[in-house]
């Protein structure tokens, strides 16, 4: 028999312990139909995928090869713009400060100063919005000329993203130490891994990336980025903040999700596709659409 005192002492410490278990954050395991789910959407599907999301508000994850790195495409953009704010932050770069397109950093793809004329004069706040918004590849090279790609690199280090390169300016040159590395040729511009991304976009959301204003003021112009024919493709009404990449054979797009069912924060890659088709159907850009609605419902909160 317990004495009534020693009863008394384990009931307290029964009721704390509930207590402490229900004020512990859950991480609730996804659904098991969503392996099932994403399996059955890449049934046949010739590319490689690889991918991780998280949503953000209850902690549930899902990957698939999530820490293999993959080639980054202009989602590599997003580690630029970290390393422009920070700098600012820093007071080593103005935002107003002046720069000019000139032939010799005019380069063809994604974007609009390939059009304008040389000797054209905008800010760097300009570009830095121009390389993320309409992906603009002359607007990245003028600010890659301005950081360094080593810099960008040495941010990530800072920020513990270490598989998150910056190899060179689109189209070439300016080559950063990982650039120069043979076993990185494959990689192209910029090479990382889905977890890491999903990461740096959770970090941007909480506000711990330079600082809580200029994290939310990234997300805000990952907000207007132009281009949803990927994640986002037949979403009506619901916010994203996403940046996309493209290649001959390859798709890709970190996003964050705003649902109502919770913040999806989500990095796909579909590389080795067997055509090349710059278009909106391009079989990449209809698998990522897919995956992404997969995801947001294997991953939501309870309702």
């Amino acid at each position: 028999m317990i004495a009534s005192g020693r009863m008394a002492s384990l009931t307290v410490g029964v009721l704390a312990l509930e207590l402490a278990l229900l004020a512990a954050p859950a991480t609730p395991p996804p659904a098991p139909a969503l392996a099932e789910a994403v399996r059955a959407t890449l049934q046949g599907f010739p590319g490689q995928v690889r991918l991780f999301a998280k949503n953000l508000d209850t902690g549930a994850t899902f990957g698939l090869g999530e820490d293999e790195r993959v080639r980054a495409a202009s989602t590599i953009k997003l580690a630029v713009m970290v390393e422009a704010f920070d700098r600012v932050a820093r007071g080593s770069l103005r935002w107003d400060e002046p720069l000019t397109l000139t032939a010799e950093a005019t380069v063809g793809g994604a974007g609009i100063l390939f059009e304008l004329a040389a000797g054209l004069k905008l800010t760097f706040r300009d570009a830095v919005r121009l390389m993320i918004v309409i992906s603009d590849n002359t607007a990245t090279n003028l600010v890659i000329d301005r950081l360094g790609a080593d810099a960008v690199n040495e941010r990530m280090d800072a920020l513990g993203f270490p598989q998150t390169r910056l190899m060179r300016k689109v189209m070439g040159g300016g080559d950063s130490r990982a650039g120069l590395d043979p076993a990185n040729k494959r990689f192209g511009l910029g090479v990382s891994t889905p977890r890491e991304m999903v990461t740096l976009l959770e970090r941007l959301e909480k506000g711990e990336i330079v600082s809580k204003e200029a994290s939310a003021e990234m997300i805000a112009i990952l907000k207007r980025q132009q281009f949803h024919d990927g994640i986002g493709r037949t979403l009506i009404g619901v916010a994203i903040a996403n940046k996309v990449g493209a290649l001959d054979r390859l798709r890709s797009d970190v996003a964050i999700v705003y649902s109502d069912r919770g913040r999806i924060a989500m990095a796909i890659t579909v590389d080795d596709l067997p055509e090349i088709v710059w278009n909106a159907e391009n079989p990449g850009l209809l698998m990522l659409s897919r995956l992404s609605l997969a995801l947001q419902s294997g991953l939501a909160a309870p309702p």
